[in-house]
């Protein structure tokens, strides 16, 4: 796929959330092929220490790999991040809008907690992809935007819904973008949605010292997001060592039969619905 070759040696990615987790492996894997790259997060020892693990895999050393402090949330910080991008190494070929936080939030809980999670997870892919996307399509190089989603911002699973409406924001919003750069004439420019499964990061630890069996851990995941690239895939769908594809599809398809068939929001939570979700999930439809 022509914007899958974007992801080669001497060209540039730029990576949010790099510090830890899918951001960290990413970052590794474009500087393991010899891309230059660009990791942003928040300023601190742990940015540090990441920038120097990313630096022993890239062939070029740490004059390969820049760490940049930046708040996602700050639609200033990404313009200065996108500057001294474009004045370090150059053109932007691959951008990865993978920032994001998790504090738990409830419906009337601290309002702190929503703008914290809608101005990182979702403004900061707004902007990152804004800010980045127009000099991208003028390079007229093969390029790509890849923002990251989540499973619950397409079946919004009760229990954090500042996350849930984030992560479905992220959903709409990429593939808002992916129709106007398909639609821009001359373009090489393709955005994808990444939509993980269970990852062990230390979003999800809570606490644990141990990757739980059922999770994945980063690097699978940003391998099974290379392979999904290669195809030309939008919505890369990860499964994970509890959740097979299947059972995600069935999921996804329920969630939207709630509209379909005007059943309850949620009703795969719901008591009057359980008995008819698990048959539907076992394949058993009317």
């Amino acid at each position: 796929m022509l914007s899958y070759s974007a992801i080669a040696k001497n060209n540039v990615a730029v990576v949010t959330g790099a510090a830890s987790g899918i951001g960290l492996a990413a970052a590794k894997h474009f500087a393991s092929i010899g891309m230059k790259v660009v990791m942003a997060d928040l300023a601190g020892d742990r940015l540090q220490a990441a920038e120097a693990s990313v630096a022993k895999l890239a062939p070029g050393g740490a004059g390969d790999v820049a760490a940049i402090a930046t708040d996602v949330s700050r639609p200033d910080e990404i313009v200065a991040l996108a500057r001294a991008t474009r004045e370090r190494f150059g053109h932007v070929h691959v951008l990865m809008n993978n920032a994001g936080i998790q504090p738990g939030s409830s419906m009337f809980g601290p309002l702190e907690n929503w703008e914290a999670v809608m101005s990182v997870n979702l403004w900061g892919v707004i902007n990152g992809s804004r800010i980045f996307a127009p000099a991208m399509i003028a390079h007229g190089e093969p390029a790509l935007i890849i923002n990251t989603g989540s499973k619950q911002g397409i079946t919004t699973p009760p229990g954090d819904p500042a996350y849930n409406v984030a992560k479905a924001g992220v959903k709409v919003f990429t593939e808002a973008l992916q129709h106007e750069l398909r639609n821009t004439e001359g373009c090489k420019v393709n955005a994808h949605l990444l939509i993980p499964g269970f990852v062990y990061t230390a979003l999800t630890a809570h606490g644990r010292t141990e990757k739980p069996a059922g999770a994945w851990t980063p690097e699978q995941t940003v391998d099974f997001m290379l392979e999904g690239l290669a195809r030309g895939d939008f919505y890369i769908l990860c499964p994970d060592n509890e959740v097979p594809r299947p059972t995600d599809e069935q999921r996804i398809l329920w969630a939207a039969g709630d509209i379909v068939e005007n059943r309850p929001p949620l009703s795969r939570w719901h008591p009057k619905y359980q008995e008819a979700f698990q048959a539907f999930l076992a394949g058993k439809r009317d």
